[in-house]
């Protein structure tokens, strides 16, 4: 059941007897004096559904330790040693001089409930509505996008560990998997938790050991019995179908189907990287840069400083590349807004939906690539989408074909470029150009020309940067690693911290409360 604040200390009232002590205008400060207000204990009811049981420790003290730990960046072991020991720490979250705080696991349990609770973000919910209530944001109507690649929890795995750990996890989660594996898999002793016994530093021997793993875990997948799995089996199952393919190819000379296999050459797109955490993925951030782990989106506020909305994903996939996430990010917006981004958002789809939602763009659109180095772009071509045509710049002009499965259609240049003074300039390939035209064309190519003018880089200019320092805000203090595994567990953490480095902001600003209303008091000097 929920636990009430029934006003004993367990020694005197730190706020009280030690409040010069607290820094003025700290978030410690804050909390200790509105801690109540912010977290009343009515927003954690439906947490603690049951009136029977012993009285939990009140969520408000656990939301403001939540709120002090995501902004510093601890562990929950240093978290309640803080409690414990600095005064600040004590006078925000409401104990008394001598109380010794509480177990660690508690946080574990209280982060448990959020997650499985209606609104498993609702801290960040809750500073948002502050946000609201003092009309910060009244007139502010630029919302900058950016994302950053976050670290994993896990140690990234290789081949043979990845394939050894989805095996043994096969063998002890699936019913049946034990005695199919102690007929069919004879490449490792799987009940021996250290790797296989090898000369690793023979390239054969590896390259044995990898054909050898691969046919036990296809001979696990042919023969478990088959039955009706639970999440947890199919979970195991599923994960080693996909480390026993990500990894592998055929070996030299077989022709896939006598069974022998070797490590592919190079890493596949969207790598599981660890099966302790088969969500982490392997990340591009760039073509020079890479990670493993999620990615983190947000978008913020470049006048106020604040995030308006944030969201963790996993690292690989369509449906997490930043155009997709970005209209997740806006769609708590009900004002007409202008939206700052990199190029990663200048897709033609997400440029479609943010204007028929009435906003406006101020996007960096995606850089034209020739070719042929320093030769033609699309944009020395002259497209005509209502007429179909396409006109080169030798004046060429052809007709565009039926469009394909994505609605994009081609114009077939082909024989007209045999004789062609510029085809240096144009293609390499020996059947002529073949010039393409998708759905979007007409509006990036009017994105290219909007984003030539003076007025626009200026904008971008200067309201577009801020959102990197914001992003550095995030990862500050040892927060580029995640602390948990899977998405959920850490999309919660990342709301976390948002909404204490939004509400450190917001008391930046000069927020109070006065007669039960929350106002930004800019500070004077």
């Amino acid at each position: 059941m929920q636990g009430d604040w029934a006003g004993e200390l367990v020694g005197p009232d730190v706020w009280e007897t030690c409040r010069e002590l607290i820094p003025a205008g700290s978030v410690f400060a804050f909390l200790a004096e509105h801690r109540d207000a912010l977290f009343p204990g009515s927003m954690f009811a439906d947490m603690y559904p049951s009136a029977n049981g012993r009285p939990s420790m009140p969520p408000q003290v656990l939301a403001a330790t939540i709120v002090l730990q995501s902004l510093h960046g601890l562990s929950d072991f240093d978290t309640v040693q803080e409690l414990r020991c600095d005064l600040r720490w004590k006078a925000a979250c409401g104990l008394g001089l001598n109380d010794t705080a509480f177990d660690p696991s508690l946080l574990t349990y209280f982060r448990r409930r959020l997650q499985r609770s209606s609104d498993p973000n609702r801290l960040f919910t809750k500073v948002k509505e502050v946000v609201a209530a003092t009309g910060v944001l009244r007139g502010k109507h630029r919302r900058a996008l950016d994302s950053t690649v976050l670290d994993d929890a896990v140690a990234t795995q290789d081949t043979v560990t990845q394939l050894v750990a989805a095996i043994r996890r096969v063998i002890r989660d699936v019913p049946g998997g034990e005695k199919t594996a102690a007929t069919w898999c004879t490449a490792h002793d799987y009940t021996d938790p250290g790797k296989p016994r090898i000369a690793w530093n023979d390239q054969q021997a590896r390259e044995a050991l990898v054909d050898t793993l691969v046919t036990d875990a296809l001979n696990l997948l042919g023969r478990l019995p088959e039955r009706q799995l639970d999440e947890k089996a199919a979970d195991a199952v599923g994960l080693l179908a996909l480390v026993a393919g990500q990894d592998v190819e055929v070996a030299d000379g077989s022709d896939g189907r006598d069974g022998r296999w070797r490590i592919a050459q190079g890493t596949v797109r969207d790598r599981v990287v660890s099966t302790v955490d088969p969500e982490a993925r392997h990340i591009h951030k760039n073509r020079t840069r890479h990670q493993e782990g999620f990615r983190a989106h947000g978008a913020f506020e470049p006048e106020t400083g604040l995030l308006t909305e944030v969201e963790l994903t996993a690292g690989g996939g369509p449906e997490n590349h930043e155009a997709a996430v970005a209209e997740t990010l806006l769609a708590d917006e009900s004002e007409d807004l202008t939206v700052l981004g990199d190029t990663a958002y200048g897709t033609g789809e997400l440029r479609e939906a943010l204007e028929t939602d009435g906003h406006t763009l101020v996007v960096k659109p995606p850089p034209l690539r020739s070719a042929v180095p320093g030769g033609f772009t699309n944009d020395d071509f002259h497209v005509d989408t209502d007429a179909g045509t396409v006109t080169c710049p030798a004046g060429h002009t052809k007709d565009l074909g039926r469009p394909n499965a994505n609605g994009a259609r081609t114009a077939q240049f082909k024989k007209l470029c045999t004789h062609c003074p510029l085809r240096e300039q144009c293609t390499r390939s020996k059947t002529g150009r073949a010039f393409q035209v998708h759905t979007h064309y007409d509006r990036l190519k009017a994105a290219r020309q909007q984003a030539a003018d003076p007025n626009w880089q200026s904008e971008y200019r200067r309201w577009r940067p801020p959102v990197e320092r914001a992003m550095a805000w995030l990862v500050a203090r040892g927060n580029r690693r995640v602390p948990y595994r899977g998405v959920l567990k850490n999309n919660t953490w990342l709301h976390n911290r948002a909404a204490a480095l939004n509400l450190r902001r917001l008391i930046n600003l000069g927020l109070t409360r006065a007669n039960h209303t929350w106002a930004i008091t800019p500070t004077t000097t």
